[in-house]
């Protein structure tokens, strides 16, 4: 018996959304706070992907068979490190001038 081909959009839904959900479970299990931004961030994709399965509107954003544009994917990938305590959050500097020798001041 012939197998019918995968839907690859469904999958690609599948997996952000699982991802999604990895995201949120291993910072509540190690107790890490995620901010404001991020939880609204994640609960947002996760709506947009269960309405119209992928995230995002703007075909030059991400590819076509894609659930999440590429800075959404990015941005769950550093939420996802930060929820498992592998990376530390980034640090915000100012922009300054640039002198000879590379340092800001």
């Amino acid at each position: 018996m012939k197998r019918a081909a995968p839907d690859l959009k469904a999958q690609a839904k599948r997996a952000a959304l699982n991802a999604l959900k990895r995201a949120r479970r291993s910072a509540d299990k190690l107790g890490v706070e995620l901010s404001e931004w991020e939880g609204e961030f994640l609960g947002s994709v996760e709506d947009r992907l269960k309405t119209y399965g992928r995230a995002f509107g703007d075909p030059e954003k991400g590819a076509a068979g894609q659930a999440l544009s590429m800075l959404q994917a990015v941005k769950l990938r550093e939420i996802t490190a930060k929820a498992k305590g592998e990376k530390k959050p980034m640090k915000r500097t100012a922009f300054g001038r640039r002198t000879k020798s590379g340092s800001g001041e």
